[in-house]
């Protein structure tokens, strides 16, 4: 099957290239995609060097499968013209997420909804993907009214110039920046670009993203999103308040129980999610579970996990195995 990943040199397609080896993705041909300024270079995939070739070259290869990780912009333009070769995207950018006409996908919530004619999928954002795949066997039980949502978010989701700027500012060295302050030793409450309403991109893919994957407006989100000086995971406070009482046993007998959660929470041993012990697997991991004890029915959670593996190519790599087990 061929194969193009679009953005290869990026840090989401860096290790969108290691699961695909790492998952035995069956591909006859890899097309590694990336700016004209990479035009030439190679990437390694299964100990054999790849050409990397322009997204036109791409194209003209007819993909059956192209992960795009290059922004919105070249999303917008190029997605379409893949999908008119028979190729399906799979999009990790905000481009399509909201489009009433394409799916947005988080495979253990709802690949079910995918069908062939699906030729566009858009990837949820990073930080969204982690707090529905914790939510939702919780909404299924319990009916989900109001959700209060604060992140801790990595550097590593705004980029490689992010990820530089604060360890140029660890070592004490100018350079480029891709925040508008310092980021080490400092949190920002700028996450994106700032809205009309006064919020942030980011925290309205987070009120607004989750109803579209759980098909389900009865509920409602409001967030908070903060950037930190970490490149391990995105983390997040989550307080939730529910239409029927729970049980905290019952709470974690759910969690552990669904796929791709892990419950971590033994806090008489200091024991809970981080982001340097979610860093490079591809769980979402959920502790500090206890109740809300200013609020009847409401439940406070921290949810950690690795922004670039399952807030991105994870997620992105198991959207593709659901649709050549099931769909194409």
């Amino acid at each position: 099957m061929k194969i193009a990943v679009v953005g290869v040199t990026g840090m989401v397609g860096a290790i969108m290239l290691e699961l695909l080896e790492k998952r035995a993705f069956p591909i006859s041909e890899l097309i590694p995609v990336a700016s004209e300024k990479n035009f030439g270079k190679t990437v390694n995939f299964k100990g054999k060097d790849h050409k990397i070739v322009t997204i036109k070259d791409a194209l003209s290869r007819a993909p059956k499968i192209a992960f795009f990780s290059a922004g919105g912009d070249v999303s917008l333009f190029w997605a379409p013209r893949f999908e008119e070769v028979g190729c399906t995207v799979i999009d990790n950018s905000s481009a399509w997420r909201m489009d009433p006409l394409k799916k947005l996908i988080v495979p253990e919530i709802n690949a079910n909804v995918l069908s062939k004619n699906d030729k566009i999928i858009a990837n949820p954002n990073c930080s969204t993907i982690q707090l529905v795949l914790a939510l939702f066997p919780l909404h299924k039980a319990y009916k989900m009214k109001r959700v209060i949502v604060s992140t801790y978010q990595s550097v590593s989701g705004t980029g490689i110039k992010a990820v530089q700027q604060m360890e140029n500012e660890a070592n004490g060295v100018k350079g480029e920046m891709a925040y508008p302050h310092q980021i080490f030793k400092n949190a920002l409450p700028h996450c994106d670009v700032f809205m009309k309403n006064g919020y942030t991109k980011e925290e309205m893919k987070l009120a607004n993203e989750p109803m579209k994957i759980l098909n389900d407006d009865s509920f409602k989100v409001t967030a908070t999103a903060v950037r930190i000086p970490t490149a391990g995971g995105h983390s997040e406070a989550v307080n939730v308040e529910f239409e029927n009482d729970f049980s905290l046993n019952e709470v974690r007998k759910l969690l552990s129980e669904f796929p791709g959660v892990v419950v971590q929470d033994n806090p008489e041993v200091n024991d809970y999610p981080m982001p340097i012990l979610a860093s490079g697997k591809d769980d979402v991991f959920v502790g500090r579970i206890r109740r809300d004890e200013s609020a009847e029915k409401t439940l406070n959670l921290w949810i950690v996990s690795d922004n670039l593996r399952k807030g991105a190519a994870t997620n992105a790599v198991q959207i593709a195995e659901h649709l050549i087990n099931n769909v194409i």
